[in-house]
């Protein structure tokens, strides 16, 4: 006889008796997600990037930028973009669940994260009305746009041109700057 496999499915409550020990600890549908503490190169990617959206945005004070951010939709959801551009519903608060416009989620791919990133998250971004997810590849020094109405993904090396609805000029981001040695 021939036993069925039980594979676990953890809600957003689960998370919070997880260890804190430097893991990421994501939900995607109940499934869990674990990945390793993020490398130095993946931190100053994620520096850069959180700079440079920053500034973009600081004249727009109800627009967000975080990173980690978090997108949760109980009982079974919750991801943790790398970056997340937003505008809340009202003042911060020590719950992601609240209602937000989410207009941009950043994954920076590690070898531990890449296939995570690029076959599950990017589509639940979207799927949880992410209006733009950038997946970040440090190996092909590219950028990979991907909207819900469009191609999967759009490569971008060189000049990256992001423009938010509420700023009257697009953010010019140079893509090689991004992954230059200090």
């Amino acid at each position: 006889m021939v036993m069925g496999l039980t594979v676990p499915r953890f809600s957003t409550a689960d998370l919070e008796q997880f260890p804190t020990d430097g893991q990421r600890y994501e939900l995607l549908d109940g499934l869990l997600l674990v990945t390793p503490a993020p490398s130095e190169r993946h931190q100053l990617i994620a520096a850069r990037l959180l700079v440079g959206l920053s500034r973009h945005l600081e004249a727009q004070p109800r627009i967000r930028v975080v990173g980690p951010g978090v997108i949760a939709r109980d009982p079974h959801t919750q991801l943790q973009p790398d970056l997340l551009v937003y505008e809340p519903s009202g003042p911060a608060e020590t719950d992601w669940r609240g209602p937000r416009t989410l207009w941009l989620a950043i994954e920076i791919f590690s070898r531990s994260s890449k296939v995570y990133d690029r076959m599950f998250k990017r589509g639940a971004y979207l799927a949880l009305g992410v209006a733009e997810v950038w997946l970040v590849d440090p190996r092909e020094r590219a950028i990979y746009v991907s909207r819900p109405s469009g191609p999967d993904e759009e490569r971008v090396t060189g000049t990256l041109r992001w423009r938010l609805a509420a700023t009257e000029t697009p953010l010019e981001l140079d893509v090689n700057g991004l992954f230059s040695e200090p």
